[in-house]
């Protein structure tokens, strides 16, 4: 990717983070990068060019964060703490105006993001499922497609709902719980064993995650 495309996606990203999508205009965009909005239009169509080109470079980072993971020397419960570290880091930083926004004045590209979103959750679950199952970590019957399908859709649930507020949502004890009602959910007893015998130090470190 261009460095210049590169540092544009990143800094915008932090504004919509920040403060949602509505309300910073390309013209907020190049005064806060410090180029002119004849320059940002030399690289992006428009605002809608500009947001969908952002989420997808959000998306895309993480994916290569998973890939890593997963190419890690890693058993199936140690892969799922990293994700969880790693997520813990990211609903400290979710803006839920920033979700409305893109529902309510792009909801193509909302769609277009959920779908390949719940794609890569589906097959990274999934595989972990199917990792888990032949170490003996995960319980021998448990049906991958249905505990996977299942995930997403309590996911998606929680961050699509009114049932919780916003403090609820980003706080460390409701993603952990949601995290240890998964786990007990598909451990075997040699799954349980190992992972009783990392949880004190796995959820100090998820509790100081920055």
């Amino acid at each position: 990717m261009n460095p210049k495309v590169q540092a544009i996606l990143e800094q915008t990203g932090r504004l919509y983070h920040r403060y949602g999508i509505k309300s910073i205009t390309m013209d907020d965009v190049a005064s806060h990068l410090g180029m002119s909005k004849k320059t940002l239009y030399e690289c992006f169509s428009d605002k809608e060019d500009l947001v969908r080109q952002v989420l997808m470079y959000d998306h895309s980072r993480y994916c290569a964060f998973l890939d890593g993971i997963e190419e890690k020397n890693l058993n199936a419960v140690e892969e799922l703490f990293e994700v969880y570290r790693s997520i813990q880091a990211i609903y400290r930083e979710y803006n839920p105006s920033m979700d409305y926004d893109i529902r309510k004045y792009y909801p193509g590209l909302f769609i277009e993001l959920r779908d390949i979103k719940r794609k890569r959750m589906y097959e990274s679950v999934f595989r972990n499922l199917i990792k888990g199952r032949s170490e003996g970590l995960y319980r021998v019957d448990l049906d991958p497609s249905v505990i996977a399908r299942m995930h997403v859709m309590r996911v998606e649930s929680m961050l699509y709902n009114d049932i919780f507020t916003v403090e609820e949502l980003t706080s460390f004890s409701l993603f952990h719980e949601s995290f240890v009602y998964h786990m007990h959910g598909i451990m075997s007893h040699e799954g349980r064993v190992f992972f009783e015998a990392s949880f004190d130090l796995f959820t100090a470190a998820g509790k100081e995650t920055p």
